[in-house]
């Protein structure tokens, strides 16, 4: 039985959520900080500051009432922005993709979604930046692992023309959000449901052009393959950081630029910047990234490389590239699943977000749409129009005595 009674704990991931501290939230409410952190930690407000709350967070007040029934188990989340991003905004976008991953729990009850699909793959990665053969055999440890993925998935060596999409296809959850936090990039996480992993990676759209979000996704797969998900990046070192995100790097560029079809492009021009914009709508790959890439693969010396990154700057390239376009994800596997169930008629978005409610998912649609990247009023309740024409009892019908 779900008891109605004020639950803190929601309290605080809703004010996380929202990216406000106690302090803020206590201006927002007049109450005072020190009684919402007692909330916070088991104290009951009475309704009437319950409703001030809820206004203030713009969350539903029986969203503070309710028992979270998804058992939803997050065990670290990745985020390319570690060392810059305060911990109040990785831990607000660490909840927003749990909500994500409570919502696919929801809806797995009802769709088939794509398996996870990946190789085994081991890595072993000693990234001593003093030693030139373990950096080499690093490299080459994770072109080898690139290419095993490539294999995998029957990518062969031809540009991806849609990462989001393979990564759906093979099991991977991929949503998009727009975050004003600049020092947020993209993130990752595994989730444990029903005992099985899930993985689940956000890109930040808005502002990127299409080359970086691809890069993007292609770092967090990196840290899936690689990286160990069963320990606190909050215990690790800043080196074993860099370590990380380095060889999540690398990964992204052999993934995107595999070493053989990528050379055989370059070898004709590997030094003319305009052959470079030719290939990046090829490639679907920043011009910076591909002269990084050529560089790593010796196609172009260090000079060249050197001399050819100070021409991007010279031209104002560094931050916006020729042909660089806000990109916004494709629609994904979320509202792909939404329209099978509305299209069926099984589901419809009132008893949708009734369902959601059933299991403690309580957030106004559009909040619900912006987490699942789906189209707008995709969730919206239409009004059903007053009936004034009711059937008989069937006393009162012909025949009836």
């Amino acid at each position: 039985m779900d008891n109605n009674r004020f639950r803190g704990e929601r309290l605080k991931n809703a004010r996380l959520l929202r990216g406000l501290t106690l302090t803020e939230l206590a201006g927002k409410t007049d109450i005072s900080k020190q009684s919402l952190s007692q909330y916070e930690n088991g104290s009951i407000p009475d309704i009437q500051r319950v409703m001030a709350i809820a206004r203030a967070l713009d969350f539903p007040a029986e969203y503070f009432l309710q028992e979270d029934k998804c058992k939803t188990i997050t065990e670290v989340t990745y985020f390319r922005s570690l060392t810059s991003a305060t911990r109040m905004s990785r831990k607000a976008h660490s909840l927003k993709l749990e909500c994500v991953a409570k919502v696919f729990q929801i809806l797995e009850q009802y769709v088939e979604f794509p398996i996870l699909n990946l190789p085994k793959v081991e890595f072993v990665g000693n990234d001593n930046e003093f030693d030139d053969i373990a950096q080499e055999a690093m490299q080459e440890e994770i072109e080898s692992i690139a290419l095993v993925m490539r294999e995998h998935w029957g990518l062969g060596l031809l540009p991806i023309p849609n990462l989001q999409l393979t990564l759906e296809e093979n099991g991977i959850v991929v949503t998009g959000f727009d975050i004003v936090d600049k020092k947020i990039d993209a993130f990752s996480q595994r989730t444990l449901i029903d005992g099985g992993d899930v993985f689940f990676i956000a890109v930040v759209q808005g502002e990127k052009p299409k080359g970086r979000i691809f890069f993007d996704m292609a770092h967090e797969l990196g840290h899936i393959l690689l990286h160990p998900w069963s320990e606190s990046l909050d215990l690790i070192s800043k080196e074993d950081f860099k370590s990380r995100e380095n060889q999540a790097n690398r990964f992204a560029s052999a993934f995107l630029l595999p070493k053989e079809s990528f050379l055989q492009e370059i070898q004709a021009y590997p030094t003319d910047l305009n052959y470079y914009l030719h290939l990046k709508k090829r490639w679907h790959c920043s011009m910076q990234a591909m002269i990084y890439r050529a560089h790593q693969l010796n196609a172009i010396t260090d000079n060249q490389y050197q001399y050819m990154m100070r021409q991007v700057s010279k031209k104002g390239w560094r931050t916006n590239e020729p042909g660089d376009t806000p990109y916004y994800l494709n629609e994904n596997i979320f509202q792909g699943a939404i329209d099978v169930l509305f299209e069926a008629e099984y589901l419809n978005p009132s008893t949708l977000l009734q369902l959601f409610k059933k299991y403690g998912v309580t957030m106004y649609p559009e909040d619900i749409e912006e987490l699942l990247h789906l189209r707008k009023d995709t969730l919206k309740v239409e009004p059903s129009p007053p009936r004034i024409v009711q059937l008989k009892r069937p006393d009162q019908q012909d025949g009836g005595n």
